[in-house]
Order: structure tokens, then sequence, then C-alpha cells
């Protein structure tokens, strides 16, 4: 029985005071390099581990991923999601899972202003501000990359094709970035493939194993997985048609503003309304499965609605028991006693709206009137109640 071939990646570290940062280049959309210095720098984007930078601060282990959602959504931080081949020197992940938080240098900066000691924040600027100078016009980063391809390097990590991998794992450690000697170029080695993880792994200084934190994890890397595929197809379309793109838009608003935990009528309407004008067009009136499941969640509303709508009526009933035979007109009666969303739907599907002749809208509101009263099971006109006693076998 055979296992499958896993690559062990031992990060290199950027030095900052006391604190030792694993980095790596993100090469493009789906690829990644593991260096020390690269020449090409200037076409790759130095991300440094979200872990190392959260560690020994105020933050507890449990409340990281709020940390790096919040930075994600202001481009300073990304979701790494790699191929299952990869594994990570010292970091423990599910296998379900194996994604990693990083940080541009905008968001090491930003981590580090709002969460170190002035000491600390000190030896960052030290540290990387050659570094953030030379970055200063980076874009924002995606939420989310998924990495599927490992950049190959000029030097192997073992020098010797013949030394075993769990030799160069004991007598060689992870080179740090010195800015002291620009000339020399040398390219951190890249992992060995194993047949097995080796026993180095089992001691790890981060481990993100525990059921809650796979759990944490697991929802908005989903949506953000999902986002990053739809930006992606976005970039791949060449023209797009302008009410495609308007139905787009408001979804995505309202999507936005709903994560931000709001609710607005008027958002939703607007999204729900585009998406069924853009959407509805030729389906059949007798089989459509969008028009079946509409009409039903609304007759469900409606009829949820009954109890309230009875209360208004008996409570008109109460004030007009004098006058019973001397109504208001049937559109007066009708809006003063039942919901707009059941005139507005009548009066639409019976051809009464604005649009209509005033005279066909006096002449057939009383039918609209009529209609309400029986589907609300209460009847307010003389009409109603010998209809419904004719209707009705008892």
């Amino acid at each position: 029985m055979t296992t499958e071939s896993v690559s062990v990646i031992d990060l290199p570290h950027w030095e900052s005071g006391k604190r030792r940062i694993r980095f790596l280049y993100l090469a493009g959309n789906n690829s990644f390099k593991v260096t020390k210095q690269n020449t090409n720098e200037e076409q790759m984007i130095p991300l440094f581990l979200g872990a190392d930078l959260f560690s020994n601060t105020d933050v507890r282990t449990e409340n990281h991923p709020r940390y790096h959602a919040k930075f994600a959504k202001r481009g300073l931080a990304t979701k790494l999601v790699f191929s299952s081949a990869f594994r990570f020197q010292g970091i423990r992940l599910p296998c379900s899972s194996n994604g990693l938080w990083f940080y541009c240098i905008h968001g090491v900066f930003r981590v580090a202003f709002e969460l170190y000691s002035k000491q600390e924040q000190l030896s960052v600027l030290e540290s990387f501000q050659d570094l953030w100078k030379s970055r200063i016009n980076d874009e924002q980063l995606n939420m989310v990359y998924n990495l599927h391809v490992q950049l190959p390097t000029t030097a192997s990590y073992h020098g010797d094709k013949e030394m075993s991998h769990e030799h160069a794992s004991n007598n060689m450690s992870a080179p740090t970035l010195t800015h002291s000697e620009p000339q020399e170029v040398e390219d951190f080695a890249i992992s060995q493939p194993v047949s097995r993880l080796p026993e180095e792994l089992s001691s790890v200084d981060h481990d993100y194993c525990s059921l809650s934190e796979q759990a944490k994890f697991k929802q908005s890397s989903l949506l953000a997985e999902k986002l990053c595929i739809i930006g992606d197809k976005l970039k791949s379309i060449t023209t797009l048609d302008a009410s495609q793109e308007e139905t787009i838009l408001k979804l995505l608003d309202y999507a936005e503003y709903w994560i931000s935990g709001g609710q607005d009528e008027e958002r939703l309407t607007g999204a729900v309304m585009a998406l069924l004008r853009t959407h509805s067009l030729g389906y059949s009136i007798y089989s459509s499965l969008l028009l079946q499941a509409l009409a039903g969640w609304l007759g469900q509303k409606f009829h949820s609605a009954n109890s309230s709508i009875s209360q208004q009526v008996e409570s008109f009933k109460m004030r007009h028991i004098e006058y019973i035979t001397d109504l208001p007109p049937a559109e007066e009666l009708a809006t003063e006693l039942f919901p707009e969303a059941m005139r507005n739907l009548l009066i639409n599907w019976m051809g009464l709206g604005e649009e209509a002749a005033t005279w066909k809208r006096l002449s057939e509101y009383p039918i609209v009137l009529l209609i309400l009263e029986f589907a609300n099971h209460n009847l307010i006109t003389g009409v109603a109640h010998v209809l419904y006693s004719s209707l009705i076998s008892r």
C-alpha cells in the first residue's frame, strides 16, 4: 500500500526584534514561492504568517480568525488555501482545511500599531521600513487565494541530492532575511517530498486542528472562496449585459449590507425585483417553478395575517354598527381594512392599475373588495354575506 507523497515546507523567517515571522512570496493567483530573497521580488508579493504576527499578543487564539477576517476585508490579509500535497514545518492543520492566514507588509504595520508594545513597534519599523517603501504601491489582497503550484527555486534545501530529508531537517535551520548584504541573492530551500509526515511535525508552535477552530474557519472561508470565484469569472467576461450587471450589483450590495448585520427592506426589494425582471422572462404561467414558489410563499404570508385583519374588521364594524347599510365606496373600504400588498396583487392581476381607465376601476373594484372579504373570511358588505351563504354548503 503506497502513501501519497507530501511536501513539507519549512518557511524562512524575517527577524524583527524578538519575533521571527515566517513568510513566503505570492507569485500569482494560484502559485507561490518559498525563497530567502528573490531577484524578481517586485513581481511577487511577500506575505507574512498571521499566526506569527499575533503570537504573544493580548488577542486570544480563538479570536484570531475574527481579527484575520477584519483585516482581510480591508485588503491587508488573505487566506491562502494550499493543495493537500503541501504541509508546513511547525504548523499542524486539519486535512479538511489546508489554509493559513497571511498579511501583506501594510497589514504587518497595521497589526503592529494596533497590538504591539512601543518597543515592538520600533522593532517592526527598523526591520520592515525598506520593504514597506518598496511595496508602497501594492494593490489590496484578495480575501482568498487557492494555491496549487509551488514555483521552483535555484538552490536545493539540502544541497546534496543524496542527503535525506530527515538529515537535512535535523542539521539545517531556516536562514533569516538580512538587509545588510543585498548583493547576495540566495534562494531559500524548497520543501522535499516525503512518503509520510516527519516526526518533527509532531512538535508544532501553531495547531489549528481543534474542532472549534475548524468550525470558525469553515464558514468565512467558504464565503470568501465563493466571492473569489465570482471575481475570477467576472475578469474573464469581456461584455456584460446592462440588466445583468445591475442585478449582480444589487445582489452584492444587499449581501454586503446583510453580512454587516443590517436589514433594509428597500434594498432587498430592489435586489429581488432586479432578479425577477432578469430571470422571469419566458417562463410558462402554467408550469413555472418560480411562480409556484412565489405564490405559495405569498399565500402563506397572507394567511398568517388573518387574525390581525379580523381584529381590524371587527373594530370597523363596532364603529359603524349603525351605518352598516351605508358603507363607504368599495375602494375606500378595501384601503381601510385590508393590507396594501393584498390589494396591489388583485388590482394588478385584474388590470386595474394606475393605467386603467377610471370608469373600469370604479365599476370593478367592488369585485376586488368581494374577493378580499372571501379570501380573508371577514365579511363586511351585504353582497358578501348573501353570496357566502349560498356558496358555502352547510
